[in-house]
């Protein structure tokens, strides 16, 4: 199955900006399109973005990919008007309409992107799907583009390479130490889930200096991004009627808004911060403090009730979110951003402000009525955790009437 744009007019016909991640996911098992754009027409487009002869660019050229949606069209936009860059070559598989950067089509998944980083000094890979797509073709496509992305920026000889992935990596358990140290070990399970994914994207950066010596690699790891266009568990977590908590296990909330993790990789992309670093608010917000912004309610039940009953329900095809997905609903998995606050960086919004805009944002979708067509609303991790409450009540009920009787 392809996508719908993977057939767009190489020569540049506009292209909406927020494709789904979720059908990017379903069509991670197809075969990439070539998007190959005519010669004459690519010479042209680099002429264009030359600068003045005898007037070198102030900056780097940075590609980024996914440039016409979500996090990648956000840093397109900031990076080209940012005085500290030099060009911004701008890559998806269609246009976008983020003006003032160079536009280059191409699937990240097609080994033809090499001969799209021409003239490149830094590349930041954000085409990830974060979604609960089906998790084969989720895997199949994020595994793949990230290994095409490193080959492709080695063979174009690109200096850098920035990956970002999420600080779920670390791992959410009952135990973790609040914050996490950057340098923690990453903790996260190498399953189905999204975190698995991640993990792999993980592996590849870490044995890249092996395979494509002379390039360097640096992943960013945001915690739980909250943004316009963005859509993950976390965010779909909070459109459920209910907090799901279970006993014994104190959740603490740490969110990382879009337009911070932007500025974070504008340092980065300068050269300003290195080596594998966080980014997130600073601290985090206890389980009242997100009730009381919230507005909504815990439900509180037993680990192995909760987990248990998430297993069961994924098995059968009914909760899309595998059970280690669940745990980071539940379990803390808050992180020390301690690189970038030592090279002066400081959040622009703190974790309560990022939740009400959340908050804010979800009951407009719901007053609009725009946000999932009511027949993909069983499948969102929402659904999901109501259906972990809604069988995990009944089941205790069960169990209750059976010691009465």
């Amino acid at each position: 199955m392809s996508r719908p744009s993977d057939h767009a007019d190489p020569g540049g016909a506009a292209g909406g900006a927020g494709e789904s991640r979720s059908a990017r996911g379903r069509a991670a098992a197809g075969r990439p399109a070539s998007a190959a754009e005519p010669v004459a027409a690519q010479a042209a487009e680099l002429a264009v973005a030359q600068p003045a002869r005898g007037r070198p660019a102030p900056g780097p050229v940075v590609a980024i990919t996914g440039a016409a949606h979500g996090l990648g069209h956000a840093l397109a936009a900031t990076l080209a008007a940012s005085a500290r860059v030099g060009r911004v070559v701008a890559i998806d598989n269609h246009r976008g309409d983020v003006a003032g950067v160079t536009w280059r089509l191409a699937d990240v998944r097609d080994p033809a992107l090499a001969g799209r980083l021409t003239g490149v000094d830094v590349l930041v890979h954000t085409d990830v799907d974060l979604g609960d797509s089906d998790h084969r073709a989720r895997r199949a496509f994020n595994v793949r583009a990230a290994q095409t992305v490193l080959t492709s920026a080695a063979a174009g000889r690109v200096a850098r390479v920035i990956l970002v992935t999420s600080a779920m990596v670390y791992g959410a358990r009952a135990d973790n130490p609040v914050p996490l140290a950057e340098t923690a070990p990453l903790g996260a399970d190498a399953d189905g889930s999204v975190a698995g994914d991640l993990l792999e994207i993980e592996h590849l950066a870490e044995r890249s200096p092996r395979t494509h010596p002379g390039m360097t690699v640096t992943v960013v790891r945001p915690a739980a991004l909250v943004g316009d266009s963005v859509d993950t568990l976390v965010v779909r977590h909070f459109e459920a009627a209910r907090l799901l908590t279970v006993k014994g296990c104190a959740q603490r909330w740490q969110f990382c808004h879009i337009d911070d993790l932007v500025s974070a990789l504008e340092l980065a992309v300068a050269g300003d911060v290195t080596g594998n670093f966080a980014v997130g608010c600073d601290g985090w917000l206890e389980l009242a403090e997100v009730e009381e912004i919230s507005g909504l309610r815990r439900i509180e039940l037993p680990a192995a009730v909760t987990l248990g009953t998430a297993q069961r329900l994924h098995r059968i095809g009914i909760a899309p979110a595998p059970i280690n997905d669940l745990q980071y609903l539940v379990y803390p998995w808050v992180v020390d951003c301690r690189t970038l606050r030592e090279a002066g960086w400081r959040p622009a919004y703190d974790n309560a402000a990022v939740l009400r805009a959340l908050m804010e944002a979800r009951a407009m979708h719901r007053a609009s009525a725009r946000r999932i067509p009511r027949k993909e609303a069983t499948i969102t991790a929402a659904g999901a955790t109501v259906a972990v409450i809604g069988t995990a009540a009944i089941v205790r009920e069960i169990r209750r009437r059976r010691r009465g009787g």
